[in-house]
């Protein structure tokens, strides 16, 4: 089976969806690997890199499958054929029209944010792969827009406090956001509307914060939409807590919706001058009510981080993780490196949007 590696098109997209680490695996396994010229570069990994792990470069649009890390634009959709196999974040619940596009050129799309969250399909979720590296880097950015140290320190000139870091969700980025705020030296505390992970916050050494109400436990392990009375109860409580800390990074989500608005413009004002808002979910639209998603701003005297895309700001390492959960999908969907689609199975049948026309499911 040939693999394409495409190279992305998509402005400050700087992520390769293989790296040569896997696609030295790919070529072991029985693939063989094309990748478009120029396709890791923006990752640190250039083009003599993948010569070296077996991969060949080419145009990777006449490969059997086609790998990328974000959805193909109209015109790369006109490249694509009937029967080729694509693997990529397609954003299948925003974006029909482009599933819709794709379905007709008969193309067999797999969506990685697709990837049914079972213990199987561990290897391939990329949504937790990359929600590592923004919840790792959402708490640098804090780090970085705070006027104060996150550590306590002990000079000659006397005790510095150190900052206090509220984190707003405990999925995989929240959780990676107080690990990295905690290693940072700040006090966290952490709170989520699914009570059964207050285990995991407290064990990173994070506090809890309870604000009682309502619980919203989803399928998948992921939370629930609020109803809007359950919605305001929360931002009342939030707001007569928030003023607490000098730094809120929020990363709650609802798979296929906009952000859920948590942080409101009155909670916003009870917060000291020079207090920071890391808005993880600023690619849907964000927690609060001020952020602007893809820009830094201030408001009421608060440092509003509202940046997009924040995987592709460290993307060495975002697309190592990435590449990793597409060669364990290519291996799931080809193995030994022949495509021997199972649509019985759950990780087949859950991942794929668009299917060649006569497929049976």
């Amino acid at each position: 089976m040939r693999v394409g590696v495409a190279r992305e098109t998509v402005a400050g997209e700087r992520r390769v969806a293989l790296v040569p680490e896997t696609a030295a695996k790919l070529a072991t396994a029985g693939f063989e690997v094309i990748v478009e010229p120029g396709a890791g570069a923006a990752a640190s990994f250039p083009d003599d890199t993948y010569g070296a792990a077996g991969a060949t470069l080419g145009s990777p649009w006449d490969a059997d499958a086609v790998v990328k890390v974000r959805k193909p634009d109209e015109a790369e959709t006109a490249r694509l054929r009937d029967g080729q196999v694509l693997i990529a974040f397609l954003d299948p619940l925003a974006d029909p029209d482009g599933v819709a596009r794709l379905a007709s050129r008969g193309v067999i799309a797999f969506a990685m944010e697709a990837i049914p969250r079972t213990t199987r399909a561990q290897s391939m979720d990329a949504l937790s792969s990359q929600a590592t590296v923004g919840g790792y880097k959402g708490a640098l950015l804090a780090a970085e827009y705070l006027p104060r140290f996150f550590p306590m320190l002990m000079t000659a000139a006397g005790t510095v406090p150190p900052a206090k870091v509220l984190v707003i969700g405990a999925g995989v980025a929240g959780l990676q956001a107080i690990a990295t705020a905690r290693r940072l030296g700040a006090v966290v505390t952490g709170f989520d509307v699914r009570p059964v992970v207050r285990e995991q916050i407290e064990s990173l050494g994070a506090n809890w914060l309870d604000l009682g109400g309502a619980t919203a436990e989803g399928e998948g392990g992921y939370a629930r939409e609020l109803t809007p009375e359950e919605m305001q109860a929360q931002q009342q409580a939030l707001e007569a807590r928030i003023s607490d800390f000098d730094v809120v990074i929020t990363t709650a989500a609802v798979p296929g919706r906009a952000a859920p608005k948590i942080i409101p413009a009155s909670a916003v004002r009870a917060m000291r001058t020079g207090s920071v808002i890391v808005d993880l979910a600023a690619d849907t639209g964000g927690n609060c009510d001020l952020t602007q998603p893809g820009e830094v701003v201030e408001a009421e005297g608060v440092t509003l981080v509202g940046l997009t895309n924040l995987p592709s700001t460290m993307p060495y390492h975002a697309s190592t993780l990435y590449s990793r959960n597409v060669h364990a999908l290519l291996l799931h969907l080809a193995p030994e490196g022949e495509l021997a689609l199972d649509w019985s199975d759950e990780i087949t049948a859950g991942a794929c949007v668009t299917k060649k026309e006569g497929v049976a499911a």
